[in-house]
């Protein structure tokens, strides 16, 4: 699956979002390298995100082959370790749409690190094309019904108004138009999109 032309310029909008919420939340987002709050538990991506992951270990396999080979063995172990209760096709990685297997997805590998993250500096290793989820977790988003939600180590005693005034904005629309142009409305978990031929 070809990564769509644009999906530089969602990048670099999600980026200029980020440090726009960043400025104005200040140490209220207590967001540091080395906090991986938000680096474990499954959760499902998009074509998307999965052909930016892919072609991101493709760069990693160039520039930095033992890197590469180190998230990918993460990537292998993590599926030894939880492709047997995959709610989905454990041979593909795609997420099955029945209303069972989106019940056993909430469950699903909720404790794991995603194997990205480098336990030994607790850094992500494809940082620069992690999936949208990533790019919006911590800083006050708009979530279901509506209402502003945030990392729970961010904004701790901070007034609704100081939260509602760092929200970040997401390009929702410009995301849906580029997972269109994947062709694909399938779904799967990071672990999958990082190993080769998958």
């Amino acid at each position: 699956m070809q990564l769509p032309a644009r999906d530089s310029e969602l990048v670099q909008i999600m980026d200029a979002e980020l440090a726009k919420a960043a400025r104005k939340a200040g140490a209220w987002l207590a967001c540091r390298p080395g906090c991986t709050q938000c680096c474990y538990g499954a959760f499902a991506i998009n074509a998307l995100d999965a052909a930016r992951l892919r072609a991101g270990m493709d760069e990693l396999r160039v520039s930095d082959a033992a890197r590469a080979a180190r998230v990918e063995e993460r990537a292998r172990e993590w599926i030894a370790m939880h492709g047997a209760a995959f709610p989905g096709d454990a041979a593909t990685g795609v997420l099955g749409g029945s209303d069972a297997e989106r019940e056993a997805f909430d469950e699903f590998a909720n404790e794991a690190a995603c194997p990205a993250l480098d336990p030994a500096t607790g850094m992500c290793d494809v940082y620069a094309w992690r999936p949208m989820t990533c790019r919006v977790f911590g800083p006050p988003v708009r979530v279901e019904g509506d209402a502003l939600g945030c990392c729970e180590l961010c904004f701790v005693g901070a007034s609704e108004e100081t939260i509602a005034a760092c929200e970040m904005r997401p390009p929702h629309e410009l995301e849906a138009e580029l997972v269109a142009e994947t062709g694909s409305d399938a779904e799967t978990v990071v672990a999958f999109t990082l190993i080769p031929s998958r």
